[in-house]
């Protein structure tokens, strides 16, 4: 059920600021490790500090969970692009948003129209049409392919970036205000302290020699963790005031941003096949919001 309005422009921009995020972020890594980089999202806002407002008891649970999933999807991901596999990696982990659709449902009791569900399987075509390059993948050669490691680890990477934003969601329903938008900022804050802990303790006990380039670097990691915090500020914004399933439907603009920062921000040429990419995406889009009307 949709809350209030503000769903809306907080999932548009929560596209552009991961989008822009993802960008500036291309920077670090040419100094950073994987894990350095991706500390970097979590640890610059958390040196400003903030306050958590009253909760329940499952507060801390969920949010840990949805944390956990989320550094997890991340490294299935990584897994499976070094399977040598990175276009069916990344094509399967993009079922994320269908793998949502059906975990709100289960969890949360979240039903769509059936415009807002074609406007999901659009989409989500489209992102995979972008992921695969442009290379022709028939639905049977995508299940052939589900043998592979690389697909069981896309797979599951979507699987749990799906959970985590359920998780998420439930966290929200644990913070005691009415105010939605303080709760989807109450569990930003906290998610951000535990997952700045657990990927934290990882860099400085297994690549100690990162957290000197973390802090040397702080020009260009400042704005990335900055850019992160606000678009996930916008994304939780989206998620405690829409279904789950209809926020990611319309969050797959990020990648239409991604490529137009990619080629305007990186100067890399853009493909037919991601002009193609792109319109499906709209599409999938556009139907997504005419269903939630």
């Amino acid at each position: 059920m949709i809350t209030s309005a503000i769903w809306l422009p907080a999932t548009l921009l929560a596209g552009l600021f991961q989008a822009w995020r993802t960008a500036v972020q291309q920077r670090t890594r040419k100094s950073l490790s994987v894990n350095a980089a991706g500390l970097v999202r979590y640890l610059y806002l958390l040196l400003t500090g903030a306050s958590v407002p009253a909760h329940d008891a499952s507060f801390w649970l969920f949010v840990a969970a949805g944390g956990l999933g989320q550094i997890l999807a991340t490294n299935l991901l990584i897994l499976a692009f070094g399977f040598r596999n990175f276009v069916v990696g990344t094509a399967y982990a993009k079922t994320e948003a269908v793998q949502g659709a059906f975990l709100a449902m289960l969890m949360l009791g979240e039903h769509l129209s059936p415009l807002t569900w074609a406007g999901i399987g659009v989409g989500v075509i489209g992102v995979i049409v972008l992921s695969t390059g442009g290379q022709r993948m028939t639905p049977l050669q995508m299940i052939r392919q589900l043998r592979q490691p690389a697909a069981l680890c896309g797979l599951g990477a979507g699987f749990l970036f799906a959970l985590t934003v359920v998780l998420i969601k439930r966290a929200t329903f644990a913070v005691e205000t009415p105010d939605r938008v303080l709760a989807a900022l109450t569990v930003l804050v906290a998610a951000l302290a535990l997952q700045t802990l657990m990927q934290g303790a990882y860099v400085v006990l297994r690549e100690r020699d990162q957290v000197r380039k973390i802090f040397s670097s702080w020009r260009v990691s400042g704005q990335v963790g900055l850019l992160a915090a606000t678009g996930s500020a916008f994304w939780f914004t989206g998620f405690a005031t829409a279904p789950v399933a209809l926020v990611r439907a319309v969050g797959q603009v990020e990648v239409i941003f991604t490529l137009l920062f990619g080629h305007y921000y990186l100067r890399e040429p853009l493909a037919r096949s991601e002009f193609v990419g792109m319109l499906l995406v709209g599409v999938g889009v556009v139907l997504a919001l005419l269903g939630s009307f």
